[in-house]
């Protein structure tokens, strides 16, 4: 027992020396700004919510009228279009649907005799290549990678924090915000597709560090920009993206097992060291060996999740009508709750660019490595990710939680660490033996979430320090140790500057795909054209 405590003491002098080292930036970050003696709002939600709003007009509504197309993309309906992308359309009513070849033949020549941007026809003759590229991942595999960083705990343990702190009225708030969301995510990964670059040997990457350098016109600015955001990326992936991952997971696992009384108590170190082997087998192989996992783990989350849940609404079927009848009260008249109407818009905004990521820029990195030649079809593709992960999952999982009555303001100090037990006691309270159930899935979670941020954490890394083996190795060890060091330690202060990390990123790539966003319409009319000529072809024939 008292090696025990003194584990506990060297654990929270760790973590008081590392908040106090790291508490301005987390402090800036989540500065709120005080509106009344109820009300403070974290300025970092206004970027997100009038870039989403703006993003929302400027592409008519394009997260909604784009849902039946990207879903098509996914389906694989529109694969032969790539054929049409070529000279038969380029120049068409002054459509560019495709890469004229020829500029792709001459780009050598163009390169050696200017150094500087070359614009032909409107695109940056760096970026032609890129587009017509094969890349290394079918749009399914891109989406589901990007989702197992985003379809987590968030999702289990964020809508407890929402829902205790803003009551059921958070809920129409996050999905608000999913919503919103669409446009913004539609934005970013078309533009991580527009601006990626090929390496040497034929790999694709992408992401905020690339458009924002390549795509914007003050190239100080855009490398200003691009710097801060790979900065970010990397303690985001380090911090929330990894040990707060297998912390939770560990948590829930030995909670299950027996807490105090568990075989892992005390050892939760070794559950890191699992978990770091088979994270770092995996990412040893790149974006194609994690799109081959997440392809088939995240689908089968998604379904063990949203089948309990749906068995918990069947099972309490009489309940649901007073259900939504709660979360529409309570998001415009709420009663007892902290700072009214708006402080539940403010936790219901909040948790959901949590969950979803949509303006942070990090999903553009794995949509960047899809095969296509249209940016715009991964940016129609990419819209569906906050609809699965907010509208669909956080809505399910607050459903649950108000109709087995665990909607009680005296949780509203529950930390997430807290809160994951909360969600797993509402699925016991219907489904007793549930929560092993929920424990393998939130494993499965923490790993995929793992892998697809190491994957993003290592594009910028490597965009920083180069990309070599030695670089690329000194990450993925590096990424692997903090699996141990996250399993095992207390991490308070860690996990608050890994969010920030995480948010933070949000501002260099907001202030980047706003100024884009013509870039963008330009891509979406070429593929919607694409879309056109193509269904005019079939009709001909």
């Amino acid at each position: 027992m008292a090696q025990e405590a003194q584990e506990v003491g060297i654990d929270e002098k760790i973590d008081k020396v590392f908040g106090d080292l790291t508490g301005w930036f987390v402090n800036f970050i989540f500065y709120q700004i005080p509106f009344s003696e109820n009300i403070k709002i974290y300025w970092v939600l206004f970027p997100l919510i009038l870039g989403a709003g703006f993003f929302t007009f400027y592409f008519k509504f394009i997260n909604f009228t784009g849902v039946v197309t990207a879903i098509k993309v996914v389906m694989g309906k529109y694969e032969d279009i790539e054929k049409y992308g070529a000279k038969e359309l380029y120049g068409e009513d002054g459509i560019a649907a495709g890469v004229d070849m020829n500029k792709v033949e001459s780009l050598d020549k163009h390169l050696a005799d200017n150094q500087d941007e070359i614009v032909v026809d409107g695109d940056i003759i760096d970026t032609i290549r890129d587009e017509s590229s094969n890349g290394e991942v079918s749009h399914f595999q891109a989406l589901t990678a990007a989702l197992s960083a985003t379809v987590g705990l968030g999702n289990i343990a964020g809508v407890a924090v929402a829902v205790s702190i803003g009551g059921a009225g958070a809920t129409f708030w996050m999905i608000v915000a999913g919503l919103l969301g669409m446009a913004s995510k539609f934005v970013e990964c078309t533009l991580g597709v527009k601006y990626r670059d090929v390496g040497p040997d034929g790999t694709i990457f992408g992401g905020p560090m690339y458009y924002l350098n390549k795509g914007l016109k003050n190239k100080t600015l855009g490398k200003v920009l691009a710097g801060a955001f790979a900065i970010m990326c990397i303690g985001g992936s380090f911090g929330g993206g990894n040990m707060f991952q297998v912390n939770q997971a560990v948590q829930l696992f030995e909670n299950m097992t027996g807490g105090t009384e568990s075989f892992l108590y005390g050892y939760r170190w070794a559950f890191g060291v699992v978990m770091a082997i088979l994270v770092g087998i995996v990412i040893i192989g790149g974006i194609k060996s994690i799109a081959k996992v997440t392809d088939k783990i995240v689908p089968f989350m998604v379904v063990i999740y949203v089948g309990a849940s749906l068995f918990v609404l069947v099972a309490r079927y009489d309940m649901i009508g007073w259900a939504f009848g709660q979360i529409f009260e309570g998001a415009f008249a709420p009663v007892g709750i902290v700072g009214g109407a708006v402080g539940v818009m403010i936790q219901g905004f909040r948790r959901a660019a949590f969950s979803n990521e949509a303006g942070v820029g990090s999903a553009s990195i794995a949509h960047s490595a899809v095969r296509t030649k249209y940016p715009a079809s991964e940016g129609l593709v990419a819209l569906l990710e906050p609809f699965i992960d907010t509208v669909v999952v956080c809505t399910m999982t607050a459903l649950v939680l108000i109709i087995t009555g665990n909607v009680d303001p005296s949780n509203a100090s529950l930390n997430d660490a807290d809160a994951i037990l909360l969600t797993s006691g509402a699925f016991e309270s219907v489904i007793s033996w549930f929560p092993y159930v929920l424990t393998v899935a939130v494993v499965l979670f923490a790993f995929s979430t793992q892998i697809s941020w190491s994957y993003y954490g290592y594009q910028a890394w490597a965009y920083l320090f180069g990309r070599t083996k030695r670089t690329e190795y000194t990450y993925k060890i590096i990424f692997c140790l903090f699996v141990i060091v996250g399993a095992s330690a207390s991490l308070g202060s860690v996990i608050g500057f890994s969010d920030a990390m995480i948010f933070g990123m949000m501002v260099p790539n907001m202030v980047g795909i706003v100024i884009l966003a013509p870039k963008v319409k330009a891509e979406l009319k070429k593929y919607m054209g694409a879309i056109k000529l193509k269904a005019k072809a079939i009709t001909e024939d």
